[in-house]
């Protein structure tokens, strides 16, 4: 009586059992060539960097194919966290690259996707104005915490449900967390460096008058 049923629910439910297995492997290999991006572009191994994100960009063509007929699956936390992930690896790119940033139709991601992987940009321009610190003083730091600034202004004003932006109102509390301390560290360093250059200054009109 249900042999036909049975037979026809197994068919499905093998066919989005794999479907969903090759996604979930795909999903891990983008999040993995992302984080590569990420430590490649903080060592300035741009060519390495490049080459992760276009073996993640062949990864998102891909997924958008095999889960067109599954939006279960295409919208699923690990999907769309694997996406997330390759859209923070392309903007931390441009960003410390001081490039033109891609559109959320550029990268083929959801506007929530999108701005999640914005947010989390922010940690790691915080981690590249430490980078620069350590080295004294810069205008690129500022340039980076500038940006930060910019980020926050847009977050915030995405005031809607977490159905809708899947958790980004929690990542823009962290995010103003984030820059508050940069902006801190920014500010020490930069009084350090003006300290520098007074006492260099008042070194060398010593040395200048015991010269005369």
């Amino acid at each position: 009586m249900f042999t036909d049923l049975t037979d026809r629910a197994h068919q499905d439910f093998e066919a989005r059992h794999q479907v969903r297995e090759d996604a979930l492997k795909q999903t891990r290999k983008l999040t993995r060539h992302a984080a590569n991006a990420i430590r490649a572009i903080h060592r300035n191994e741009h060519e390495n960097a490049e080459e992760n994100m276009t073996a993640a960009v062949s990864i998102v063509a891909g997924l958008h194919e095999s889960l067109k007929s599954f939006p279960e699956f295409y919208f699923s936390g690990y999907t769309q966290d694997s996406l997330k992930e390759y859209v923070e690896a392309r903007l931390t790119i441009d960003f410390l690259g001081n490039k033109p940033l891609p559109t959320p139709e550029e990268l083929g991601v959801e506007y929530s996707t999108y701005l999640r992987g914005l947010a989390e940009t922010i940690g790691e321009m915080r981690r590249r104005c430490l980078d620069i610190l350590r080295q004294g003083y810069s205008d690129d730091a500022e340039r980076l915490l500038y940006l930060m600034d910019e980020i926050y202004s847009l977050l915030v004003t995405m005031d809607y449900p977490d159905a809708i932006t899947y958790g980004l109102r929690r990542q823009t509390d962290l995010v103003r967390g984030i820059i508050e301390r940069t902006r801190a560290d920014l500010t020490l360093s930069l009084r350090e460096q003006h300290m520098q250059d007074a006492l260099k200054e008042f070194e060398e009109r010593i040395i200048n008058r015991d010269s005369q």
